[in-house]
């Protein structure tokens, strides 16, 4: 590792109306203040956290993946990330690379040993979180099967007869699958004599995008 520990800054704000000056301009300093070089600034203008893919963000991922920088500088938590979830996974893949983590705004800097307990103790509220919704999801299972409740969508068979009349009518298999709510390849098992059970749509509306074979 450098003498000189190389710093990315990452900055993001949701609306192209607004201004990363700010951040920016604290993130150079706290640099600064630490003897760092910066050998990067990306900054995501316009876009909201809850994205799961933004650009600025992306090439900061791969250039860290290169080594090109050693701590990774935001001003504030939610500024790099969408949840706890999201921000561990983050951290874990930084810390993986060698990559310490520093934020202006809140009590985290994994340069340090507090830091790093912090982000410990972060990763560990957030299993437990997940270790909770899984446990709710498999008990609320449960109690729906011993009430006796059907999971999932019911199924229906398709009326051979009903696709057959379509067709002499001189529908296309990809208006009567449309009109059935099934794919084309249906269409044809059917009219080929075939005994078909499909899961019913949640409405027609979405049929359209189903259906990508020709008529």
């Amino acid at each position: 590792m450098p003498s000189t520990r190389r710093v990315a800054l990452y900055a993001r704000v949701s609306t192209s109306d607004q201004r990363a000056d700010l951040q920016l301009h604290d993130l150079r300093r706290l640099a600064e203040q630490r003897g760092w070089k910066v050998v990067g600034e990306y900054v995501d203008l316009g876009v909201s956290g809850a994205k799961d893919r933004r650009p600025e963000l992306d090439r900061l991922v791969k250039d860290a993946h290169k080594g090109r920088f050693d701590v990774l500088a935001i001003w504030k938590l939610d500024r790099l990330a969408r949840s706890v979830r999201h921000l561990i996974m983050l951290g874990d893949e930084m810390r993986a690379l060698g990559v310490d983590l520093v934020s202006v705004q809140d009590t985290l800097d994994t340069t340090t040993p507090s830091g790093r307990f912090t982000f410990h103790v972060l990763g560990a509220v957030a299993e437990l979180e997940r270790e909770l919704i899984r446990e709710r999801t498999v008990a609320g299972v449960a109690a729906a099967k011993r009430r006796g409740v059907r999971l999932g969508r019911p199924g229906f068979a398709l009326d051979p007869g009903r696709v057959r009349a379509l067709r002499e009518e001189g529908r296309s298999f990809r208006a009567i699958a449309i009109e059935m709510g099934v794919s084309v390849g249906k269409v044809h098992e059917t009219l080929a004599g075939r005994r078909t059970v499909r899961k019913s749509p949640s409405n027609g509306s979405s049929a359209d995008a189903r259906f990508a074979e020709g008529s």
